[in-house]
């Protein structure tokens, strides 16, 4: 009996450490929508070692885009990004998202990055939606780029909006440019609120 309660012990103890050191909440990544990106990607043809994530619940001023190690389970990157100044609600914190062409606004859910391409804002990544939510990504010229306006630190200041799109400042697109390009299989990003 007593033997059964230490071994019980034990396990709770290494158990809670194990979820302290891999669990991401406290930097605002909830390890259910990294469950949930693990388990959409098993088994497909997608990387299976990164994703990357935006929560779109944490203030624009803040770090809320992450690059996540899923393998090690691990944040390799966090960033400030940008959401559409559609998605803005006037005297609210609260954000709103659509799929429509020309409402500014940020979509949730989970994309595709794809094929790099050079046009006004530099060098961007197109973005294929896979979900009902942001499935007119592409025709809406939804993209992850950088812009000058978006710091690189946070700040209790907003971060400039965008018409749309994931964007990031010049050094943390640079960074996720080396991941993203040096991936044989398309990278999930997975946007959430």
């Amino acid at each position: 009996m007593m033997k059964h309660f230490i071994f019980l012990l034990l396990f709770f103890i290494s158990f809670s450490k194990f979820e302290s050191q891999h669990s991401d909440e406290s930097f605002g990544l909830p390890c259910s929508r990294i469950a949930e990106i693990k388990g959409f990607i098993k088994g497909k043809n997608y990387n299976q070692d990164i994703a990357v994530f935006i929560n779109f619940k944490i203030h624009s001023g803040k770090y809320r885009y992450f690059v996540y190690d899923l393998k090690n389970n691990k944040i390799l990157q966090k960033a400030i990004v940008a959401h559409g100044d559609g998605s803005v609600i006037k005297n609210s914190e609260a954000l709103r998202f659509s799929n429509v062409d020309g409402s500014h606004q940020s979509s949730l859910g989970k994309y595709e990055i794809r094929e790099s391409y050079f046009g006004k804002f530099g060098k961007a990544y197109r973005l294929d939606g896979l979900d009902s939510t942001n499935s007119n990504a592409r025709s809406r010229a939804i993209v992850l780029h950088s812009y000058y306006c978006i710091p690189d630190k946070e700040s209790p200041n907003p971060a400039c909006l965008s018409f749309g799109c994931p964007m990031l400042s010049k050094n943390a697109f640079v960074e996720t440019s080396k991941l993203i390009d040096q991936s044989e299989k398309p990278i999930i990003l997975y946007a959430f609120y």
